[in-house]
């Protein structure tokens, strides 16, 4: 094993101080890393200029706006922080982010999107991200604990924001996890991976949705991200208050949450267009 560098170890500390999360942690150090190789030198002797001409390099190559701003976000951290350059985090520009919208599935897509899931472990986990509203990391990270039947709620540990909260417990959801937890006996993961001692990896999940979505026929791309987007969508369909939406998902700001308004049918749908207040139709519509 190769011999980890004092840089590479302050920055691991600084990260691990301010409670990032595993997985922000190992996207960082990647980052810096590509970003070291790129010019072959140490980084802490690289500066503003190599980051502008690293990120040309990256644009250049196809990355995706999110790609790129994890990338700012990383090196905005390392220069700010772990080398204490506090002028240069705010000269690294963000990409800016296109307004797209979210995918969302009706009902019956739901229906027959889960039902093409033949795994049952990954139906389960697949179910409770919808029924829950949760991410792929929230849901693979479950453990048998957090099913709380007696209050119907579900705990989240280190969710969103690395914070904790807890989400409903649907009483069809119980139901079928009592059924996976009689046949499959998991112990302290929920959705164990191959190794019992470690949770099933996210990577399996959206996988199984990529098989699941192609098993069902359906023309819209499904990730995990698209039943969290459909669970908050019906329950805003349903008449959910969007500030009870917000506390589910662990949103910080309602803005983040009132995207949604923009994909509920009963918002968009129960609008009455202009031309249907026209006196007279435009064009007879017979013939």
């Amino acid at each position: 094993m190769a011999k980890m560098s004092p840089l590479r170890r302050r920055m691991i500390e600084d990260m691990t101080v301010r409670n990032l999360s595993p997985t922000t942690q190992r996207s960082y150090l990647h980052a810096v890393t590509k970003f070291s190789r790129f010019f072959n030198r140490s980084p802490d002797r690289l500066g503003l200029e190599d980051v502008r001409a690293f990120q040309v390099h990256l644009v250049a190559a196809g990355i995706s706006w999110s790609s790129l701003n994890q990338t700012v976000c990383a090196l905005r951290f390392f220069y700010g922080v772990t080398l204490g350059h506090g002028e240069i985090p705010e000269r690294i520009a963000y990409a800016r982010e296109p307004r797209k919208l979210p995918v969302v599935l009706s009902a019956d897509e739901v229906v027959h999107f889960l039902g093409a899931v033949p795994s049952l472990k990954m139906r389960a986990a697949l179910t409770t991200a919808y029924a829950a509203g949760l991410r792929a990391s929230e849901a693979a990270g479950l453990k048998v604990a957090n099913i709380d039947s007696g209050r119907m709620v579900i705990r989240i540990e280190h969710g969103k924001g690395a914070k904790d909260r807890y989400v409903m417990l649907s009483v069809q959801l119980l139901g079928i996890l009592r059924t996976y937890w009689r046949l499959a006996r998991p112990k302290e993961w929920l959705f164990p991976g191959r190794d019992e001692s470690k949770p099933i990896d996210v990577q399996v999940l959206h996988s199984a949705c990529r098989s699941a979505r192609a098993a069902a026929g359906l023309a819209k791309r499904v990730t995990v991200h698209t039943l969290g987007h459909s669970f908050a969508t019906h329950l805003l369909e349903s008449g959910t208050d969007i500030r009870i939406i917000q506390v589910l998902l662990g949103h910080n700001n309602l803005s983040t949450t009132a995207r949604y308004l923009c994909l509920a049918s009963n918002t968009v749908c129960a609008t009455t267009s202009p031309l249907d207040l026209l006196p007279f139709p435009v064009i007879d519509p017979q013939p």
